[in-house]
């Protein structure tokens, strides 16, 4: 089976998965999973706790510090939930009906995997895939367990990101759009120097390697993993995920021609390896260019945001709101409504329940990534690449 037909047999996996599910009782909450317990992994969780429509029933982590935390900050009532270091211990219960993966990046193919192998939906944070070459996996994991995956793309739920797909780019109002820009800065957790220490003895470093390269314990390599490209791939992970698939989304396309990209470490001289500053300008056949600049680095007065530039008008859209400035005519602003977090969890629990396509399913999360895995490719190359060099 090719790519293809394994792309058109997805949709339908997942509505038979969601109807498969319903031995979950309309009335119940569903049973989930946090398996990697850190920062993100409590936000998203809160966020599924916040819809009164999912129970937490087990924290499982390398670290049992992070659990503890997760415990202390999630559990506020009822029983607590079972806690376990390997995932395969909270995949084999069956009081768990779905997972939220939040573990670093490199681990989300084998964690994945192995929860749709086991029967369980899933909630896979971004990125969806740490190399291109992972997505084969999945899509046989997916299409095999007939379960339900939804990626970390939250602004897919998001209804002013709708309203202005179907309102404003469905409907031709920006003209011939010709160029997106895309910024993001200012990240305080990726700027901190970690001093070293020794391992604790509640870490489970070689879980945490996984199929990395193994290598002695590091522990600026635990806890600021997003440094190393063995692990996570840096701004191109965390940021042009998301502005890209806000990109490719309006603009109906999936992945750039070619990229070029500059950067590097500019200021944290502190033993990283991913820059802390990036430029990339990826092509598309469709005639435009995405143009993104990210920097972890405390650069002020500016907003995280996504600006469409057409020849009828502009588009500034960000989580908070939008900005529509026809070239003839009054700017409209709409507002941002409810939280997307809140938004994207709903939209998994009702994929699992009705059986409707969740709004950022595997295809939509493959797509996010594929000018990440250029621009990337792009950056340590030190060359302009083609999307051939990856696909």
């Amino acid at each position: 089976m090719n790519r293809r037909e394994l792309g058109r047999l997805l949709g339908g996996a997942v509505i038979s998965a969601a109807s498969a599910s319903r031995v979950v009782g309309a009335n119940d909450r569903i049973g989930m999973a946090l398996i990697g317990s850190g920062r993100r992994g409590r936000e998203v969780m809160k966020a599924f706790l916040d819809s009164g429509r999912a129970e937490l029933r087990c924290i499982c982590d390398v670290y049992d510090e992070h659990r503890e935390v997760a415990k202390r900050i999630l559990v506020k009532e009822g029983p607590a939930p079972f806690e376990c270091v390997a995932h395969e211990d909270a995949l084999s219960r069956p009081d768990i009906d779905a997972v939220l993966i939040a573990a670093p990046d490199h681990l989300h193919i084998d964690l994945a995997s192995a929860a749709l192998s086991a029967g369980k939906h899933v909630y896979l944070e971004k990125p969806t895939t740490h190399r291109y070459a992972e997505q084969t996996r999945l899509h046989e994991a997916v299409y095999t367990s007939g379960k339900v995956l939804q990626c970390g793309m939250q602004q897919r739920s998001g209804p002013h990101y709708i309203r202005a797909k179907e309102e404003l780019f469905d409907q031709g109002k920006l003209g011939k759009v010709v160029i997106v820009r895309a910024t993001w800065s200012n990240f305080p957790w990726q700027t901190r120097h970690i001093l070293p220490r020794p391992k604790p003895p509640g870490l489970d470093w070689e879980r945490f390697l996984g199929h990395a390269p193994q290598r002695p314990f590091e522990w600026i390599r635990y806890d600021s993993w997003r440094y190393f490209p063995d692990y996570g791939n840096g701004l191109f992970a965390d940021i042009l995920t998301h502005w890209a698939d806000v990109a490719q989304w309006m603009m109906n396309e999936t992945h750039p021609l070619n990229a070029a990209t500059t950067g590097g470490i500019y200021k944290l001289h502190d033993g990283r390896e991913n820059p802390d500053t990036v430029n990339a300008i990826l092509q598309y056949a469709g005639g435009w260019n995405l143009s993104f600049e990210s920097t972890v680095l405390p650069v002020k007065d500016q907003r995280a945001t996504v600006v469409f530039l057409g020849t009828e008008g502009s588009l500034d859209i960000s989580r908070e709101k939008y900005i529509f400035a026809p070239n003839r005519g009054h700017p409209e602003t709409v507002e941002a409504n409810g939280r997307l977090e809140t938004a994207h969890a709903n939209s998994f629990l009702d994929a699992i329940r009705s059986g409707s396509k969740p709004s950022a399913d595997l295809e939509t999360g493959i797509a996010a990534c594929n000018p990440v895995h250029l621009a990337r490719l792009a950056y340590w190359r030190k060359a302009r690449v083609n999307w051939q060099d990856i696909s």
